[in-house]
């Protein structure tokens, strides 16, 4: 299995770059094994040119190397954070993509202004809290994952997986790597049209609950019927 998930999170990391929502190394991806307990990360510093499956780096849930010569991505303590508190999650995805990152540097959560947003995401894009001296001197990456999960004390994360980390940029996740990723995807794209419809209308209104109900559920949950039956 773990060879698997190594192939899964190293094509995971290639394709953030090949869908430009990774420049140079800035973003990484990782898987999670739940029932081992271990972590499959993308190497420090490393350039997707560069990245093999064997230089990928696994450890344990607290951080400890279990494989690899490489160390693993500083953002690791973040991802870690993300994995004990969201249970059912089993990849993330940390990018610097042009619009979501601009959201996120400008501070503004991305409101739901219409269905393309809807069918993803059961609410606006949510702006952690800026975080304190205190949070960025003293373990940084493992403070910005619990900001993240301080900010979904009162959230879904399932129904709203991903999330803007205040003057840094997107996190997002799924039952998967590759879930994670295009999640990433969806989310660079909802932001573009948000910039851009607030371009147009700079007064232009949140989608209004109903409709954002309507186009949410046809994709998730027990009444979904978006797409084919899955055999």
């Amino acid at each position: 299995m773990l060879d698997a998930l190594r192939q899964a999170v190293f094509e995971a990391n290639v394709e953030l770059v090949r869908r430009g929502l990774v420049f140079a190394s800035f973003g990484n991806a990782s898987g999670l094994a739940r029932e081992q307990g271990l972590v499959v990360i993308k190497p420090s510093g490393v350039l997707s040119a560069d990245l093999r499956p064997d230089n990928l780096v696994v450890t344990d849930l607290d951080g400890r190397s279990v494989e690899g010569e490489c160390r693993p991505s500083s953002d690791l303590p973040t991802h870690l954070a993300l994995y004990r508190a969201f249970p059912s999650i089993g990849g993330v995805a940390h990018t610097h993509s042009t619009f979501a990152t601009s959201w996120a540097q400008a501070s503004r959560a991305i409101p739901c202004l219409g269905t393309t947003h809807a069918d993803y995401f059961r609410g606006a894009v949510p702006l952690t809290d800026a975080m304190t001296p205190d949070e960025i001197w003293s373990d940084y990456e493992r403070n910005t994952g619990e900001a993240i999960v301080r900010r979904f004390a009162d959230l879904d994360p399932d129904a709203i997986p991903a999330v803007l980390v205040a003057g840094h940029g997107p996190f997002c996740w799924g039952a998967s790597v590759c879930e994670a990723v295009h999640v990433a995807e969806v989310l660079e794209e909802i932001a573009r049209i948000a910039y851009q419809a607030l371009m147009l209308n700079p007064q232009a209104a949140p989608l209004a609950s109903d409709l954002h109900e309507k186009h949410f559920r046809r994709k998730h949950g027990p009444d979904a019927y978006y797409g084919q039956n899955k055999r």
